[in-house]
């Protein structure tokens, strides 16, 4: 079976390398960039499931390296941070990280953090669609290939971060649930976040400049959002 490849950008050797030995006996291979421009360039050759990205960076910031990489990739992305701030940390979420660890850190979270957010990105079956055939699904002119990770507008494909792809999931498979933005944090970013709920507001705006849904993603004030029923 092939290996799960995390790539890692780090500045600091010693932790890059800590890394790297860490997760390689964890069954993962591994490869590290010392700066962004490195790690953009491995990103084309080595390809990896998950990226570990430090912050801060010699060359550019972590934020716009995770930037770089949502708008061109589909994969999670785990931040490295020495910051503690929450507000640093809701804009690494905004950015498109999948989730934060905090310097210093014990590998073992490292490890499990890693498990989990690879166990959500897994492709899952969905259990509602108005058309659905080998994990596809249809509303209006979109259509959720599930197995791919993939949504197409018009038969185009529309470049969605992972987390709002989770999250667009989320809310179609349970057409006409009402979820407050803490529930969305947790069931989308899979933790019980600390902080206030910006990062959903953002994600559910995105999605619909992106997918032009405003009429299906909608707000029910005072509580959070839903995904309108759609006729059969």
């Amino acid at each position: 079976m092939e290996k799960t490849k995390i790539l890692i950008i780090d500045d600091e050797a010693a932790i890059a390398d800590l890394l790297a030995y860490g997760l390689s006996k964890e069954g993962f291979d591994t490869q590290t960039a010392g700066n962004g421009a490195e790690g953009l360039e491995l990103m084309k050759s080595f390809r990896p499931d998950l990226l570990l990205l430090d912050w801060m960076l010699p060359d550019q910031s972590g934020l716009d390296i995770c930037k770089k990489v949502t708008a061109a990739y589909n994969l999670p992305i785990l931040m490295i941070t020495a910051k503690s701030d929450i507000t640093d940390k809701i804009l690494g979420l905004e950015f498109g990280a999948d989730d934060y660890i905090t310097k210093p850190f014990d590998l073992r979270e490292v490890v499990a953090r890693i498990r989990t957010i690879l166990r959500r990105f897994q492709p899952t079956g969905g259990d509602h669609g108005s058309s659905q055939e080998e994990g596809r699904v249809r509303f209006k002119n979109i259509e959720i290939i599930e197995s791919e990770r993939l949504v197409r507008k018009d038969g185009e494909t529309v470049d969605l971060t992972p987390k709002e792809f989770d999250l667009l999931l989320r809310l179609y498979r349970h057409q006409g649930k009402i979820y407050t933005r803490t529930d969305l944090l947790d069931l989308v970013w899979g933790y019980d976040f600390p902080g206030d709920t910006r990062t959903v507001d953002t994600h559910i705006q995105r999605l619909r400049k992106k997918l032009d849904a405003g009429d299906q993603i909608t707000t029910v004030f005072g509580i959070g959002y839903k995904f309108e029923k759609q006729a059969d």
